[in-house]
């Protein structure tokens, strides 16, 4: 984790910063509201990323934010297996992203699909979702 407080950054730097460090190879970037010294609000950055990416990330944050210091830590984490799989819908092929981890398994529809699905359609983004997780539990019975 690399983080910095912020606080005379603007809202458009920090959307900025975001987009740019994810591109570079963060795996997630966050905003914490905070409180620094004088009572001032400011921002801290977060962001997540491989180890061997800390210096990179951290020259892309000195030269895109108003931050003169970063703070470090290492963690441990646990990462579910992922996969996607594409099942069919009345409006049109939805992919799922399946993340698993032992007997633990968890199915997404792709935002992009659906919305793309059911804005052509005409239908709420909802009943795209749900028909994308009907789709996938027929698909489970028939395995």
């Amino acid at each position: 984790m690399i983080e910095a407080n912020l606080d005379d950054q603007t809202g458009e730097g920090l959307g900025y910063v975001m987009e740019q460090l994810l591109t570079a190879g963060a795996f997630d970037v966050y905003f914490t509201p905070i409180q620094m010294k004088k009572n001032r609000p400011a921002t801290k950055l977060s962001v997540l990323a491989d180890p061997q990416a800390r210096e990179s990330l951290t020259k892309l944050i000195l030269a895109e934010t108003s931050t003169v210091g970063i703070r470090y830590q290492t963690w441990q984490r646990t990462i579910m297996r992922r996969h996607f799989i594409e099942v069919p819908t009345a409006y049109g092929p939805v992919h799922l992203k399946v993340a698993s981890y032992d007997d633990i398994e968890k199915k997404t529809p792709e935002y992009v699909d659906c919305a793309r699905l059911a804005q052509a359609s005409g239908v709420p983004l909802m009943a795209v979702y749900q028909a994308a997780l009907a789709a996938a539990d027929q698909v489970d019975k028939e395995d």
